[in-house]
């Protein structure tokens, strides 16, 4: 159990460091083909280890199992990633890191509806207050002063705002599937990494090959390749923290990446409004643990 949350810690350093990392190193790029190419860097970066530590006969063993159930596991979660991974990379092209963070990891609040519907999952009294803490969030995090009123009007006309919440649904919808896949289905952890990188690259490179690209690709390539050491060590340590632990446990560790890109955004970045977004994703993060617990 230990292991496991260290593991989960470690994921939130590594997501929240890619987060503002992102911000910093690329601009005038298309989100699909800022996923495609970092993605494809992410699962070059994991072949190694997937050769070492699984291997050819392993994953053909594996892969030959599957029937409907896993293809469409496959299919659900490489589609939700793709596209929550759109929409956060617009949320975050036209919003300061440190606002569109805590929006976006507010995917707990959506993770658990769709387990009460899903997997029968029943909300606790702690479970509903989190889902109201999580909400207060996203309010505060539109806070400007002013009228009370005027957070909830950002939240709904802000783009930015629209964004990062459909990201936080559709990762939620993912994280859901991922669950399936890695407990239920028991899809080994080393065959599902590659599969989720190479499945969301694909989804995404038609989209990808109609955007234009910028003058500046060749020699972004460098910076590509470490947002995809950032992609490959983040999903790696993900799913090995979802394996170890329960999700109830994982997944609020895992997304207090919020704080951490909040606070690089903040100090290094000089973004506005540093000290509201603190509270924002401090009470995100409290929300989503209090649902998890």
């Amino acid at each position: 159990m230990v292991g496991g949350i260290v593991i989960a810690v470690a994921a939130a350093l590594v997501w929240g460091g890619y987060l503002y990392y992102l911000k910093r190193a690329f601009e005038g790029y298309a989100a699909s083909l800022l996923t495609v190419g970092i993605n494809s860097f992410a699962l070059l970066w994991y072949l190694p280890v997937w050769a070492l530590r699984v291997g050819p006969a392993t994953t053909t063993e594996t892969l030959t199992t599957f029937g409907g159930d896993e293809l469409g596991i496959i299919v659900a979660t490489t589609t939700m990633i793709a596209g929550a991974m759109i929409a956060f990379l617009r949320a975050l092209a036209i919003g300061e890191v440190s606002y569109v963070a805590p929006i976006s990891k507010i995917v707990p609040v959506f993770v658990l509806p769709i387990e009460v519907i899903v997997l029968g999952q029943v909300l606790t009294p702690l479970q509903v207050a989190g889902v109201l803490v999580a909400t207060a969030a996203v309010y505060v995090a539109n806070f400007r002063g002013g009228s009370l009123l005027d957070p909830l009007r950002q939240a709904t006309t802000s783009t930015a705002a629209r964004l990062a919440i459909l990201s936080a649904m559709a990762f939620g919808v993912s994280d859901v599937a991922r669950r399936i896949a890695l407990q239920e289905m028991a899809i080994p952890v080393g065959v599902w990494i590659p599969i989720v990188l190479g499945g969301v690259a694909v989804v995404l490179l038609p989209a990808a090959l109609r955007a234009t690209p910028p003058a500046t690709l060749r020699a972004d390539l460098p910076k590509l390749a470490v947002g995809g050491l950032f992609v490959a060590v983040g999903e790696g340590l993900t799913n090995v923290a979802f394996s170890l632990v329960p999700a109830s446990i994982a997944s609020p560790i895992i997304n207090t990446q919020a704080i951490v890109a909040v606070l690089l955004g903040g100090l290094l970045l000089d973004e506005q409004q540093f000290g509201i977004r603190i509270v924002a994703a401090v009470l995100a993060v409290i929300g989503v643990t209090m649902i998890a617990v």
